[in-house]
C-alpha cells in the first residue's frame, strides 16, 4: 500500500446516503478498525509514492434524504447488523447535507433535505460553502468531489448553453434550464480547484463547457457511469472473442435490480441516460456493429441491491458453426461498486498532486462511457485499460 503519512483527504459525495455511498464509507471505517481487509480494492496491492492511504480518507457529503447514515445503509440491505456494530458504527452519527436537486431531471428521486436557492448561482454558492466548511471542519488536506447520485434524463448535448465555457458562465447567471443538479455539483468542484469524478451515467463534467473549464483551471476530472458488473464483463470477454476471430452475432443482456439506482431507472428518460453508456462498449472492441446487441434494465423491488445480470451471446466460428456462451452474474451492485470509487477518489487526488489537471484518461478502467482528452474514441478493452492505468501510476 502506498501512503504518505500525516496526509489526509476528504471524499464529499454526491448522493452520501446510497447504497454505494454508504458502502464504501462503512468499509473504509471498518479497514481503519481493522474489522475488514482490502478484498476488492484493484489497487490495494501497488505501492504508489504519494496516493493517499485507504486509513486517510474522511468522508462527507449531499443526499436529498436526511437520513443519518446508519438508517440509510440499513435500508439499503447491503451492510448487516454486524457490520454496523462492528467498525462500521460511526455511520450512525454521520448526517448528509442538504442537496440541490430536480424533478425535471430525476422524477423518481426526492427528498426534503434540500437546498433553498433562488438560482443556479446561488446553488453554485451553496456547495462551494459546503465544500469549504467540510475542508475546515474535518482538518483535510485536499478534498475530491464523486457524484453517486442518482441518475438524470439525458440533456439536450447541442444546446449552446453546454458548448463553452463562457456560454455555461451565461447560462449559471440566467438559471438556464439547460443546466441540470450534476453539472451544478461539477461546476462548483472545478471552479474551486477540486478534482470531480462522475460515477453515473449522468451528464456532468462531460459537457464540453466543463471540459473546458477543468483544462483552463488544471482541475482533474473523469467519468462516466461505473464500470462493475455486466459492461465489465463485455469488456473482458469482447477482446477475447475478437482475438479469437469469433463473430458476434448478437449479444442480450437483461438485469434486474431492486435498489434505488433501480428505481431511478424506472423512469424511461433516466433509463434512457443509462442505455447510452452500457450500449457503446462493444462495437468499439469488436471493429464491428453488433445489430443484434439489446440491453434491458429492470426495477425488481424483492431483489434490492442484490443484482441478476444475464447475458446471451451469439457467436459463429470456423466453417460457420453456431455457437452459445451464457453468463449469468448474480452480483451485489453496491460491494463491486463501492472499491472503485475509493480507488478513483485516491487517483484524482494524486493527479491534482501531481499537476495533472483536466481529463484523466488513464481511469478509463472504472468506466462504461470514459472521458478522454483529444477527441478520439474511448479505450474500452478491459486489459489495454488496465495497462493505461498501471503506467500512468508507475507500477510495472
Amino acid at each position: 500500500m502506498s501512503m504518505q503519512p500525516g496526509r489526509r483527504v476528504g471524499v464529499a459525495f454526491v448522493g452520501m446516503g446510497g447504497a454505494v455511498a454508504t458502502t464504501a464509507i462503512a468499509g473504509i471505517e471498518m479497514i481503519k478498525s481493522g474489522s475488514n481487509r482490502l478484498d476488492g480494492l484493484p489497487l490495494a496491492g501497488h505501492a504508489v509514492a504519494g496516493m493517499v492511504g485507504y486509513k486517510d480518507l474522511v468522508f462527507g457529503g449531499w443526499d436529498l434524504n436526511g437520513d443519518d447514515l446508519g438508517a440509510a445503509a440499513s435500508g439499503h440491505g447491503v451492510l448487516t447488523k454486524q457490520d454496523l456494530e462492528n467498525g462500521a458504527q460511526v455511520l450512525n452519527g454521520m448526517k448528509p447535507w442538504p442537496a440541490v436537486g430536480s424533478a425535471k431531471f430525476c422524477r423518481n428521486i426526492d427528498g426534503q433535505n434540500r437546498i433553498v436557492a433562488k438560482d443556479h448561482r446561488e446553488a453554485v454558492d451553496c456547495i462551494a460553502d459546503d465544500l469549504k466548511r467540510f475542508r475546515e471542519q474535518s482538518g483535510v488536506d485536499d478534498v475530491v468531489v464523486v457524484n453517486l447520485a442518482s441518475t438524470e434524463r439525458w440533456p439536450d448535448l447541442d444546446d449552446p448553453t453546454l458548448n463553452s465555457a463562457a456560454a455555461f458562465e451565461r447560462g449559471l447567471d440566467a438559471s438556464d434550464e439547460a443546466i441540470s443538479p450534476a453539472m451544478l455539483y461539477a461546476y462548483a468542484a472545478i471552479k474551486n480547484g477540486i478534482p470531480y469524478a462522475n460515477f453515473t451515467p449522468s451528464v456532468a463534467a462531460d459537457v464540453p463547457a466543463l471540459v473546458d473549464l477543468a483544462r483552463q483551471m488544471n482541475v482533474p476530472v473523469a467519468g462516466k457511469d461505473g464500470k462493475t458488473g455486466q459492461t465489465m464483463m463485455k469488456t473482458v470477454l469482447a477482446p477475447a472473442l475478437k482475438s479469437r476471430a469469433l463473430h458476434v452475432d448478437g449479444w442480450f443482456s437483461t438485469n434486474i435490480l431492486g435498489n434505488r439506482d433501480g428505481l431511478a431507472l424506472n423512469d424511461k428518460d433516466s433509463l434512457q441516460s443509462k442505455l447510452n453508456t452500457k450500449g457503446t462498449v462493444l462495437d468499439s472492441i469488436l471493429g464491428y456493429p453488433v445489430e443484434d446487441h439489446l440491453v434491458h434494465i429492470h426495477y425488481y423491488r424483492p431483489r434490492g441491491d442484490d443484482k441478476e445480470a444475464w447475458d446471451n451471446i451469439d457467436v459463429t466460428g470456423f466453417l460457420g458453426q453456431r455457437m452459445q456462451i451464457k453468463i449469468n452474474f448474480l452480483c451485489k451492485d453496491s460491494i463491486l461498486a463501492a472499491p472503485l470509487v475509493i480507488e478513483i477518489a485516491r487517483v484524482l487526488d494524486l493527479a491534482k498532486k501531481r499537476g495533472d489537471g483536466g481529463v484523466q484518461e488513464q481511469l478509463s478502467l472504472f468506466f462504461k462511457a470514459p472521458m478522454v482528452k483529444n477527441g478520439h474514441g474511448p479505450e474500452h478493452a478491459f486489459g489495454a485499460q488496465e495497462r493505461m492505468l498501471l503506467d500512468w501510476l508507475g507500477v510495472h
